[in-house]
């Protein structure tokens, strides 16, 4: 088994609906390691970082607002295969596709309200990850305070 480091956000109707403590919960029982952890409002600047392949796309406009209309939670979560395992966790973007025990089939309402976000490779999530987090952050589990 390979130990990846995955980035994964609960998204503003995910936080406003209180479904954290759910969230984390699936993952730490699946026997991952939450690593770094912060709630954030995300600026315009950062999402448009975030969500840069979507720029000029028709939806893009609409994506920014929505994920800069509220609170965040970012996560660095570490484990097996941690970016194949928690994409399976989340399911699909769209939630009348996503599979029942899955994330967002259990919980997202629309595919614009889909409650989470985790990077799709383990590129994307070291690119993520450095949005949100400094290195320093996520060295925090190895270390003694």
């Amino acid at each position: 088994m390979v130990s990846q480091l995955e980035f994964v956000m609960i998204k503003p109707d995910g936080v406003k609906r209180r479904l954290i403590g759910e969230i984390i919960s699936r993952f730490e029982k699946r026997g991952l390691n939450i690593i770094a952890m912060k709630m954030v409002r995300i600026s315009r600047e950062t999402a448009e970082k975030l969500y840069e392949e979507h720029k000029g796309k028709s939806f893009f406009e609409d994506l920014i607002s929505y994920i800069t209309s509220g609170p965040v939670v970012c996560m660095v979560i570490e484990g097996d295969e941690a970016v194949s395992v928690i994409r399976k966790m989340i399911g699909a973007t769209d939630p009348k596709e996503a599979l029942p025990g899955t994330i967002r089939g259990d919980f997202a309402l629309s595919k614009a309200e889909n409650v989470i976000h985790a990077s799709d490779s383990p590129e994307k999530a070291k690119k993520e990850m450095s949005l949100f987090f400094e290195e320093t952050e996520l060295q925090l589990n190895t270390q003694t305070v």
